[in-house]
This record gives structure tokens, C-alpha cells and sequence, in this order.
């Protein structure tokens, strides 16, 4: 039998869904106080179908940016590495720069996305890599040097932006690999 907190995310969730949006800016403001994890995936869900008022889209990210707890690093990563949520992509990388929270653990991922993605991401992931406090591991720094040994064997010598983007994720890789040997 699921436990009463249960109970009350799961109608939380439901709420979320509806069509009333009366209804669905109290569940944002529930999920403040009675949400956990499992609430990330809805969240990028209810703003990737769009149909959210600009007021309601806000709240949503205010509370994603809002979030301190660690347990929703890996549910925010699934929503990123998905490929059915890449139009939310920019909105769950915006939020991450916003957290307070630690994702030190993916900064290969960080790297991977800036060197697939649009000049945009790569802006949000250098924004991210930036603010990462570490501790790093080697083998995700190793990780992150073929990420970018990869997207110079086979970028597009067209977009410069970009390629100063990654020029500056380069450094700051290099300097926690420099930092790691010390």
C-alpha cells in the first residue's frame, strides 16, 4: 500500500495534467513542498508539450531552478540525454546553471552536449562546466579530452562561435587535468 506522501505526489502529478490551470499552478507550488525526483520528468514533460501559459512555464522553472536536493541530478540527466525531450534540452541545461546544486560527476556529459549540440547548449554547458566545484574524476576528464578531440576531427569549420565556445571548454578542462596530476 503506497504511503500517504505517495498518495500525495501521485495526485500532485494528476493535477499537473489537468487542463485547469488554476489547478496545475497549485500542484508546481505543492510540488515545493511534497515533491521529490520523481516529479522532474513530469516537469519537463508538462514544458515540452507547451501548451503551459508563459506564467505557468515560469513557475515551472523557477522551481526547477529552485531545487537543492542531489537525488535530482540523475533524473535531470535522463531528461537531458533523451532524445524524445531535445526541445526541453535548453531548459533543463538553463536550469542547471541556476541550481544549487552539484553536477560535477557529468561534466563529460557537459562537454558532449556542447560539442553535438547548438551554440546555445555549448553556451549553457560552458555556463555549467564554469560553476562545476569538483571534486572531478580522472576517467570523466579523459572522458571530456576525447569529447573534444572528437569535435575537432569533425566540426564544421563554418560555425566560430561555437568553435571559441569550445576553445574555452578545452581550457577549462585542460586546467582541472592540470589539477588532478598536482
Amino acid at each position: 500500500m503506497a504511503s500517504k506522501q505517495e498518495q500525495k505526489l501521485k495526485a500532485i502529478l494528476t493535477d499537473l495534467k489537468s487542463d485547469d490551470s488554476k489547478k496545475v499552478k497549485k500542484a508546481i507550488k505543492s510540488l515545493e513542498v511534497h515533491g521529490n525526483a520523481s516529479a522532474i520528468k513530469p516537469l519537463f514533460e508538462l514544458l515540452k508539450h507547451g501548451a503551459l501559459a508563459e506564467t505557468l512555464q515560469t513557475n515551472v522553472l523557477e522551481l526547477l531552478c529552485s531545487l537543492k536536493d542531489t537525488s535530482v541530478v540523475p533524473e535531470i540527466m535522463d531528461v537531458i540525454e533523451d532524445e524524445e525531450m531535445l526541445e526541453v534540452r535548453p531548459l533543463a541545461l538553463m536550469s542547471i546553471w541556476n541550481m544549487k546544486v552539484d553536477f560535477s560527476d557529468y561534466i563529460d556529459d557537459f562537454v558532449l552536449i556542447a560539442s553535438k549540440g547548438t551554440l546555445m547548449e555549448a553556451v549553457d554547458c560552458l555556463t555549467i562546466i564554469e560553476n562545476l566545484e569538483g571534486p572531478f574524476m580522472e576517467e570523466n576528464i579523459l572522458e571530456s579530452q576525447l569529447h573534444l578531440k572528437d569535435y575537432l576531427e569533425t566540426r564544421n569549420n563554418s560555425d566560430e562561435q561555437k568553435a571559441e565556445i569550445m576553445s574555452e571548454i578545452a581550457i577549462l578542462i585542460k586546467k582541472i587535468n592540470m589539477e588532478l596530476m598536482d
